[in-house]
């Protein structure tokens, strides 16, 4: 699994280079720190002296970038696997991206930096931006990853636990963990007039339905190795995602990145980024 480490000197950061002793040893570790110079904001300066000015501050940032990068590298735990520092110039958020790309990333790891003290726990713009453009799973980390030992998966329908399978068949974490699949279906009536005892047993068989679903990839995540336990509820996605994490005291929910519809007519995937904010624990985003 290759592995791309974001870093950008804050709080945050460090608690990502901390959530690495949870992962697997990388097959490549990318160290990534991106300088994004901001341009001279006076009009009537000279051309020239703006360019000097800038260049200065550019090749300033740069030296520091570089000393962050070495000071990131020492903190890294022992079984991370072989590193590559790179540092780039330009957009923080494209060149994540790109880096992501261009080393074949598995995952992103990175920190979130807050908005101020009041909205620390929410997600800075580069984090969005990375969560929506990335082609690979993405872990923000918006505090402490104390310990991975059970994660909660939402599933939204069979291509999102195709993805959530290709991912785990990886075996992303250092340790075993358990699994705890969920499938939240909303409680709609059908189109058509029905008394309560037919509204009933429709939910009732539809919950049977997803019961099933989740408990086929339950099995299947037995076979890699993973403990599972499985469930399905009526309810509104959000509300129940975190619910149930609250209830389970999981320490990691992984989420698909996008809403898909599938036979089951699960409805999740538009509430991944309220997850990200919302949620008791991290936050694992896959594609």
């Amino acid at each position: 699994m290759n592995t791309l480490l974001a870093v950008d000197g804050s709080d945050h950061s460090y608690e990502a280079v901390r959530a690495l002793k949870f992962l697997r040893r990388a097959d490549q570790l990318t160290l990534l720190h991106v300088v994004d110079a901001p341009r001279p904001a006076y009009p009537m300066m000279v051309p020239e002296v703006a360019q000097e000015l800038y260049a200065q501050l550019e090749r300033s940032m740069k030296e520091d970038g570089e000393e962050l990068l070495t000071r990131m590298q020492s903190l890294l735990p022992l079984h991370s696997g072989p590193v590559a520092k790179l540092l780039q110039v330009g957009s923080p958020a494209e060149q994540i991206v790109a880096a992501a790309q261009s080393c074949r990333a598995d995952l992103i790891v990175m920190g979130a930096r807050g908005l101020g003290p009041v909205k620390e726990r929410l997600l800075g713009s580069v984090s969005h931006r990375v969560l929506s453009m990335a082609p690979c799973a993405k872990l923000i980390l918006h505090g402490s990853l104390r310990q991975l030992k059970h994660v909660l998966l939402p599933l939204q329908g069979p291509s999102d636990a195709e993805a959530a399978l290709r991912f785990l068949a990886q075996k992303p974490f250092q340790d075993p963990v358990n699994v705890s699949l969920l499938a939240v279906l909303p409680p709609t009536r059908p189109p058509w007039p029905v008394d309560d005892s037919a509204a009933e047993k429709l939910e009732a068989q539809a919950l049977r339905h997803a019961k099933d679903f989740v408990e086929d990839v339950a099995a299947t995540l037995r076979t890699q190795g993973y403990t599972t336990r499985s469930a399905s509820v009526l309810g509104t996605p959000l509300t129940m995602i975190l619910h149930e994490a609250e209830k389970l005291g999981v320490d990691l929910i992984m989420v698909g990145s996008r809403a898909r519809q599938g036979v089951t007519r699960f409805v999740l995937g538009s509430v991944s980024h309220a997850v990200l904010h919302r949620a008791p624990c991290q936050v694992l985003v896959f594609e």
